[in-house]
């Protein structure tokens, strides 16, 4: 009985299938205008993109996450309103693309020792983390982890130097 179900169902998909290929296709390109890489074999993604522009539009969105870092006060895990606008900015993406993963580092400068700055650290990583979800961000596709100071955005012992190794990085993937 259970192949019986299981041929009926692989009949049922291939006949789908071969009825799908012979309906007249609508493009959801405007008139006047073409669809790149619109050629003969290429698979629709969703909203009507190809596989491979739905690719290259999450290459672009993992590229974005990471660039832009955030940036803490001394001795602070509080999200200024800087940081909330690039984590909104961050969580729009990651709503559009849900194959999209991230890891969110967060970092400190040299000041205080490896065990505060790697608590510290993992607060700053942990604020943008719920912040995130907050804004509707799946936590499933979040982690976090601290650096503490072990990885300085800038060497020096001067405050401009210690400014941007308070931070938080976002390191985005694919699923």
């Amino acid at each position: 009985m259970r192949k019986l179900s299981l041929l009926a169902l692989i009949v049922l998909v291939f006949s789908l299938a071969m009825a799908g290929g012979c309906s007249k296709k609508v493009s959801s390109t405007p008139a006047g205008t073409t669809a790149a890489g619109s050629g003969a074999g290429t698979a629709a993604a969703p909203g009507g993109l190809t596989a491979e522009q739905l690719a290259e539009q999450q290459r672009q969105a993992v590229a974005k996450i990471g660039a832009e870092r955030i940036y803490f006060e001394f001795d602070k895990s509080d999200l200024s309103d800087a940081s909330r606008q690039a984590l909104t900015d961050k969580a729009e993406l990651l709503k559009k693309y849900s194959a999209l993963n991230v890891l969110i580092e967060g970092h400190c400068d040299d000041r205080g020792t490896n065990e505060y700055n790697m608590a510290l650290g993992e607060r700053r990583a942990r604020a943008a983390y719920e912040f995130l979800i907050l804004l509707g961000v799946d936590p499933s596709r979040l982690s976090i982890i601290s650096y503490g100071e072990e990885y300085p955005a800038v060497p020096g012992a001067t405050e401009d130097a210690w400014s941007k190794n308070r931070r938080d990085e976002f390191k985005a993937s694919v699923n």
